[in-house]
């Protein structure tokens, strides 16, 4: 798969000039999370297309690897591998669920879901792109099946909380899957369903989690997040990782 637009994964490598490496921006962010405040006024729906911050053209740059796997971050992906982003609250977190599992190849943290064209942290943030903090997964499926990834996503968060984990609230943090095949996108489908009733026969509300295929999905493209955000809780162990669960297991298929 090459790593263009018409994959529906951004890819930097260009001049960083465009943006800056955000870390005071980090550290503010972090001081108000550890106080539980992380918290903004977003709107309770996705921001409409007219709306949205504008972006930019130039493309967020890229780490050759992924300093937890070893493996690149950015297409092409091995032959036979499946991609599939998940936003599950914040990115940090999220992203280290899922490189913990077996099978998973490489992850990236990005912006997904909304419209602004390669977006920044400090962007995303308002809730003014239409995107929610989110985890591109490469797998194996010969080592780990789409329905073993899908379950670990529901399991890792609170799929019933509306744009919102924990003290993260606003629609950049709602749970989405954004299958990149017509085959993950009727399991997630089917999944999503089936854990909902699960769910409810323990009392919870219904499942809120955003379902469509990644290419279909308002600008229909994955952007890269900042260097600082990648791999995050390996560089930063002791670092911000909100993640309400159920405690419900999920079926899978």
């Amino acid at each position: 798969m090459g790593a263009s637009a018409a994959s529906g994964f951004g890819v930097g490598g260009l001049a960083r000039g465009a943006y800056s490496d955000g870390m005071g921006w980090l550290e503010d962010a972090l001081q108000s999370a550890m106080a539980g405040s992380r918290v903004d006024l977003t709107p309770k729906s996705v921001v409409a297309r007219e709306d949205a911050l504008p972006g930019r053209e130039e493309e967020m740059p890229v780490a050759e690897r992924n300093i937890v796997t070893g493996n690149p971050m950015v297409a092409p992906f091995p032959e036979g591998h499946e991609q599939i982003v998940l936003g599950m609250g914040c990115f940090w977190g999220a992203e280290k669920r899922m490189w913990q599992l077996d099978g998973v190849w490489t992850t990236a943290v990005g912006y997904a879901g909304g419209w602004t064209e390669n977006p920044t942290y400090e962007e995303a943030c308002t809730g003014q792109t239409g995107h929610t903090e989110a985890v591109l997964v490469d797998f194996d499926p010969k080592v780990i099946s789409a329905g073993e990834v899908l379950a670990a996503f529901f399991e890792s968060h609170d799929p019933t909380t509306l744009n919102r984990q924990g003290n993260d609230v606003g629609t950049q943090y709602r749970s989405v899957i954004l299958a990149t095949t017509p085959e993950q996108l009727e399991l997630a489908e089917r999944m999503a369903a089936r854990y909902g009733e699960v769910l409810a026969e323990k009392g919870f509300a219904s499942v809120t989690t955003e379902v469509g295929l990644l290419s279909d999905v308002r600008s229909g493209r994955f952007f890269y997040a900042e260097d600082y955000h990648q791999q995050y809780l390996q560089k930063v162990p002791n670092g911000y990782d909100c993640h309400a669960r159920t405690g419900v297991a999920c079926p899978i298929g």
